[in-house]
Order: structure tokens, then sequence, then C-alpha cells
């Protein structure tokens, strides 16, 4: 495997001066990769250069992670401060976050983690692999004043320096706008879907605007993603053919454009894959032969607002459908 010198990956700077390398591994395997499997990944991905790991207690592969982290530690590749290790909270944990977030350290063998977020505004959860018709019969809307009781205890472990920055996921500007009136401490970090179809310039731009960096999950369509996100209206942004001619020019896969024009956008691309020539190139590809002025202009001009990870399984009874988790029209949904 070819190794890529850390000191070249570009760093995104935070507004409290801390700095996450610019792309980093997924670890989300869309239900049909083994929890060893990924690990596995992580261990060969950070000997050839990845130093930014993104994790989540949902994920259900923290424990093996962690092993792997260990065996990296105790091999002396890489030291627990070279690495940015992310994870979340996950929606039935809103009420016990210090709970969950200790599990997550031990699974992972971590004294504390770079950032830690909250993987959805809702308190709504299902079981694994379920259909995209399962609810969740307490599923409930956004409720803005249990959100922010979860925020608080984010922002007492920001405090104690058990996590070194703090934000959120899957979030709307309206939810947004009444989570900066209210914090004490401003989230650092959004992450979100975002690809060539759904570059969300509006919110992009709110967050650019409050000092917010965004972490771009699905940054080339997430063509894996487990079936229940998946419609007969999605694109697949990876035979759009824009794409297809600037990856041409560039003698590569359309995907690695994909990367390229997140990390140029200001993203933080978190792309997924457990195969080395894949996660390799992901990593590579952001430094060297950059995009043009022109090609970014081009692929701006593909957006299709197509949003993939829609979110049906956290809907509430009264929901019409997923729209009503995205407050399109500017208002939160509260029915």
């Amino acid at each position: 495997m070819k190794e890529i010198d850390p000191a070249i990956i570009p760093k995104i700077k935070f507004y409290n001066g801390l700095e996450i390398p610019a792309v980093g591994l997924g670890t989300f395997g869309s239900d049909h990769i083994s929890a060893d499997q990924i690990a596995e990944a992580v261990y060969n991905a950070v000997k050839i250069g990845y130093r930014h790991i993104d994790c989540a207690a949902v994920y259900g592969n923290e424990k093996q992670i962690g092993q792997a982290l260990k065996r990296l530690f105790d091999e002396q590749i890489v030291t627990r401060e070279e690495l940015w290790i992310t994870s979340k909270v996950w929606n039935d944990k809103h009420k016990d976050v210090r709970g969950a977030f200790e599990h997550t350290l031990s699974d992972l063998g971590l004294d504390y983690l770079d950032l830690y977020l909250i993987h959805w505004p809702f308190p709504n959860s299902h079981d694994a692999g379920v259909c995209v018709d399962s609810r969740d019969p307490k599923a409930v809307p956004y409720i803005h004043q249990d959100f922010m009781k979860t925020w608080r205890v984010f922002e007492d472990l920001y405090h104690e320096s058990l996590c070194k920055t703090i934000g959120t996921s899957n979030m709307t500007i309206p939810k947004y706008k009444l989570l900066l009136a209210d914090c004490h401490v401003k989230p650092m970090v959004n992450e979100m879907e975002l690809h060539p179809h759904f570059q969300q310039p509006d919110f992009f731009e709110f967050l650019a605007n409050n000092g917010i960096k965004a972490i771009a999950f699905c940054p080339i369509g997430s063509p894996a993603r487990p079936d229940r996100d998946k419609t007969a209206t999605d694109t697949v942004p990876t035979e759009d053919p824009i794409l297809v001619k600037i990856a041409k020019a560039h003698h590569v896969h359309p995907a690695v454009i994909c990367i390229k024009w997140a990390v140029q956008r200001g993203q933080i691309p978190i792309p997924f894959s457990v195969k080395p020539p894949k996660y390799t190139i992901n990593l590579q590809c952001i430094t060297e032969d950059p995009l043009t002025d022109k090609e970014m202009a081009e692929i701006k001009s593909i957006d299709k607002n197509n949003r993939f990870i829609k979110g049906q399984v956290f809907l509430w009874s009264t929901a019409k459908d997923w729209h009503d988790l995205w407050d399109e029209d500017g208002t939160i949904t509260h029915i």
C-alpha cells in the first residue's frame, strides 16, 4: 500500500483553534460490512497516513475499532495525540449522554474524544436492519427544550476537556437558529449529507457565516447505502456526465473528483471503504492535481437537491413523510 505523509494532508481550523484533517475515514458499514473488517480498514488506513477516523456508537463497531487503535499505539505506529477520533451519541441516549460517552470511550479505549456529535436532533430510534416503513412508537417531532438539555451535557464534556470539540449532525437552518440563540458553547461542526448532487448551498453558507465547519457524509453519493435509504428518484453522482468528463481529464474515477471537490469547497469528507486501493486514493487525491476554478464551477452547476439519507425511520406517527424531518419551508414541523 502506498503511504501518504500526514503532514501534507490539508487541515481545517475550527473557531477554537484546533485543526482537523480535511479527509477522514468513515466507519458506517451500511449494514453489510462486519465490525472486524471495518476495524482492520481503520488499522491499515492509519498505517498509510489517515489521521481522522469518524465513528459512532450506533455503528456497532467501536469496540473492534478500539482494538485496532490499541494495536496502532502498541506498535508505535501512531500516538493518540496524532489522531482525530470522532464519535456520536445515538438517539436513544439523549437523556444519558454522559453514560453513552463513557461507554464509547471504554469501547474505543481512549481517555478523550476529539469530536463528539449529536447524531440526530430527534430522540427517535429504530432496531438494526429495519425496513423503511418501520416506526418507533415513541417517536416525537423536534422538541427544542429537550434538545438543549442534551446539548448542555455536551457543553459540560467540552468544559471538562473530555472532548476537544462538540457539534451536531443532520440538522437544519431553523433548528440551528434556535440552538445558536440558546447555547453557551457554539458548535464547531455540523455533520451533514453533502455531495455534488446535494450541495445544500444555503445551509453550507449559513454554517460558514457562523464559523461552523461542515463534515460531509455520503461524499460520493453512498452507492452502498442501506436499501431503506434508496428511492426511485435517486440519482448517481458518479455517473453525472460533468463528473465523468472531469474525471477523464484527470485520469481518475468520478468518485475521486467528488472528494477533491469537497475539500476544495471547504467541506471535510469522510468517505467509507474497506478496500485499500479506494481509501488510499481518497486520501492521496487531495494532495495532488487540484480541480480548476472552471471545473469547480461546473460541479456547482450540477446540484440536483437530491437527498439520499432521508431519515424515514425517524418519523413520528402524525408526520406526513420524510420531508417533515428537514424543515424545508423554513419552519420546524411540530405535528
